[in-house]
């Protein structure tokens, strides 16, 4: 996407809907129905019709009977992960699932452990160790991780779930849009839609606005979740403009199925371009491609170096990543061509082999 005379390679906005006429168009008609604002919280009066309207749309997307929203994506993995499992409980963690998870994780007595990053072997003898020492097992892990643009393999995981029972919370937060036959997420992508216990996701990526939801099969959780979960109870409930972006941009997205095989495919020939002298992975072709360059430093400096010539991407450093996983972030949009990125491929060459 081109803000003006940048060439943006740093958004999440897969499909970009931010300026779409018809997005827009139900975002104000929606205000003008309900209100700028909802006025207050959900369990007073912030509980719209339009709020109704968007949960029924999303577990009818996302194969799900039960859902609730929140105002980010932050919020609701908080919630999920503050208040669901008990003090008897386990949660067993991804390494690098998003912060918002990995803070919550800190925040309660339950006690939890990280498996390295989509080793689901190391997963695996986790669960055969603790899966009869704690009452309920939790397993979290991101779809699409938002730095590194891998996924776990989530059919294998969802074998492990049937040999180990445990309540699987997959975050689609970055998967939704860009995986899956009417892009409900890499549960959709792997056809485990109904095994999958818990879905976050938010509005603020491909869906372009802002807001997120928690869906499940699972009644109890909502229920609980409502009536105990203060990220929930204790804000100023989603905006009727903001439900109304959300109730466009989804069935834009569902019916997406060109614009995310182009997005794949420039994915995909980006990262084999770049490959050629920079360390990127190939195996993935989500549009979040981070280019490992070494030291804080070295992010910083490409970074400026794009800056200056009208490309905007993300350096990404310690803390945000380990102490060796400086990287460029590029994410990219399905409206950019071959010929859109050729300067960006040329001018990080260049770099590369100073």
């Amino acid at each position: 996407m081109h803000e003006g005379a940048w060439l943006n390679l740093s958004g999440n906005d897969y499909f970009n809907l931010r300026n779409n006429h018809e997005v827009l168009a139900q975002a104000n008609e929606t205000a003008n129905m309900h209100g700028t604002g909802s006025g207050a919280s959900p369990l007073l009066s912030g509980y719209l019709p339009c709020h109704e309207e968007l949960i029924e749309k999303l577990v009818s997307w996302k194969k799900k009977k039960y859902g609730m929203l929140f105002n980010t994506g932050f919020m609701a993995n908080q919630a999920v992960i503050k208040h669901l499992p008990a003090k008897n409980d386990l949660i067993l963690a991804d390494k690098f699932i998003h912060h918002s998870m990995a803070q919550a994780l800190n925040r309660r007595s339950t006690k939890f452990k990280r498996y390295n990053h989509l080793d689901l072997d190391q997963l695996e003898e986790l669960l055969a160790y603790n899966i009869n020492r704690f009452d309920t097992v939790f397993v979290a892990t991101e779809s699409v991780f938002s730095m590194d643009g891998d996924y776990p393999d989530l059919k294998k995981l969802i074998k492990l779930k049937k040999k180990y029972p445990f309540i699987l919370i997959l975050d689609e937060a970055h998967g939704t849009g860009i995986l899956g036959n009417t892009g409900a997420g890499l549960s959709e992508q792997a056809d485990v839609q109904n095994d999958v216990d818990i879905i976050v996701g938010t509005f603020g990526k491909a869906l372009a606005g802002m807001g997120a939801y928690v869906l499940t099969n699972l009644s109890p959780v909502i229920q609980y979740l409502t009536n105990k979960a203060g990220e929930y109870i204790y804000s100023t409930f989603l905006s009727p403009y903001q439900a109304g972006v959300a109730l466009a941009s989804i069935d834009m997205v569902i019916k997406a199925d060109k614009k995310r095989e182009m997005l794949i495919n420039i994915s995909q020939w980006l990262r084999n371009q770049l490959a050629d002298f920079i360390q990127v992975e190939t195996k993935y072709t989500t549009p979040i491609i981070p280019l490992l360059v070494g030291t804080p430093k070295n992010a910083l400096k490409v970074q400026e170096l794009c800056f200056n010539n009208g490309i905007l991407v993300g350096a990404v450093r310690p803390p945000t990543v380990s102490a060796d996983g400086s990287r460029v972030r590029i994410s990219l949009n399905s409206d950019l061509s071959k010929e859109d990125l050729m300067p960006f491929i040329t001018l990080l060459q260049k770099w590369a082999e100073k």
